[in-house]
């Protein structure tokens, strides 16, 4: 079951029926369906979220849209990093590892160079950090 509102339900639908792309305000955007595990509940969340290659592995961004404290997603990662991803129409396992230094710098400021709403994210949630979240592939 999707996180939260009838918007994550109509994203995920959308994406799912057309092969990984939505409209609206995430058109022409990379999506991700993000499967993880509730920290205190271990059930099943999905959440759609922008994410950004970084080699092998896809990179996403604990934004809430600019809100003062991490997504509950976020918080599921770090007690539980085993996850499934949907890209385009395939699923694959990954497992989610929090950046830090030089590496979450350089994907975030990228990040905000071809996102710019994520400067505003940015702004808007400070002094909080956005955690940027690496989902390495499982071998």
């Amino acid at each position: 079951m999707a996180d939260g509102d009838d918007f994550n339900t109509k994203v995920i639908t959308e994406f799912r029926e057309n092969g990984g792309k939505v409209g609206g305000f995430f058109a022409g955007a990379p999506m991700v369906l993000l499967h993880h595990n509730g920290a205190k509940t271990g059930t099943e969340r999905v959440n759609p979220l922008m994410y950004q290659q970084v080699g092998g592995s896809i990179a996403i961004f604990a934004s809430a849209g600019g809100q003062p404290r991490d997504p509950q997603w976020f918080r599921n990662l770090v007690a539980h990093p085993e996850v499934t991803i949907e890209v385009g129409a395939s699923t694959s396992k990954a497992r989610a590892r929090v950046a830090d230094g030089g590496e979450r710098d350089s994907i975030w400021e990228k990040q905000k160079e071809t996102y710019p709403q994520f400067a505003e994210y940015e702004k808007n949630a400070a002094p909080r950090v956005i955690p940027v979240i690496v989902l390495d592939p499982e071998a």
